[in-house]
């Protein structure tokens, strides 16, 4: 055996147990990512919660009444980054998945991802909510016209029906447009079966037919 046979056999084994590494921690990464995409799919939605009731004020010497104005309601902060916003069911095609806040990579690992600047469940407007094609937005592409989608928050559940669906390229962000009625919006990558990022991006959009309130916990 020569010594470029000798170094050859050595530069294979190495590369060997690099590629066992590699694919070891590969296979590592996508089980955490699973777990943790697991966890988060199977997030109750929370008890709506409750107000304690105010207690009297003390008795005072009324004062003169100032003229009645009409208070303005403060506006609600937005949910910070990742935090639980509602859960989405589609009982025809098994959709069932936590939407959180936000559609960055990190967000959109964990579960469904409301798309910034885009309406609030209970807003008017165009709710706007991604997810990859390959995870918890699989079951997308079974959805047809007619189809019932479920919006769930803490307070109250919106009931959809499909009313289109369509294949855009990335740019076309006119499908989250607020339109006549209120709309739901489902954003996924297309073609389902392309490997790497896909150039096109699939599109479901429901409009509003009713809104069920929830029963508040005691």
């Amino acid at each position: 055996m020569t010594i470029s046979d000798t170094l050859l056999r050595r530069c294979l084994s190495w590369m060997e147990k690099g590629l066992l590494i590699v694919g070891g921690g590969l296979a590592i990464w996508w089980i955490g990512t699973l777990v943790q995409l697991h966890y988060f799919n199977g997030l109750p939605v929370p008890p709506q919660a409750t107000t304690a009731p105010a207690e009297p004020a003390p008795s005072v010497i009324p004062a003169t009444p100032a003229p009645e104005t009409e208070p303005t309601p403060p506006k609600p902060a937005p949910p910070v980054r990742g935090a639980w916003l509602a859960r989405i069911e589609a009982p025809e095609v098994r959709l069932a998945a936590t939407v959180l806040e936000g559609s960055d990579d990190k967000t959109l690992d964990r579960g469904a991802g409301h798309i910034e600047d885009t309406a609030m469940p209970g807003e008017e407007g165009n709710i706007g909510i991604a997810g990859h094609r390959d995870t918890v937005f699989r079951p997308v592409r079974k959805l047809h016209v007619g189809d019932e989608i479920h919006l769930a928050t803490r307070d109250h559940t919106y009931h959809y029906r499909v009313a289109k669906t369509l294949i855009v390229k990335p740019e076309d962000v006119y499908v989250l447009d607020p339109g006549p009625r209120p709309l739901l919006t489902l954003v996924t990558c297309y073609p389902f079966e392309f490997l790497g990022h896909a150039p096109k991006r699939y599109i479901v959009q429901a409009e509003l037919v009713d809104t069920e309130a929830r029963l508040t916990a005691r």
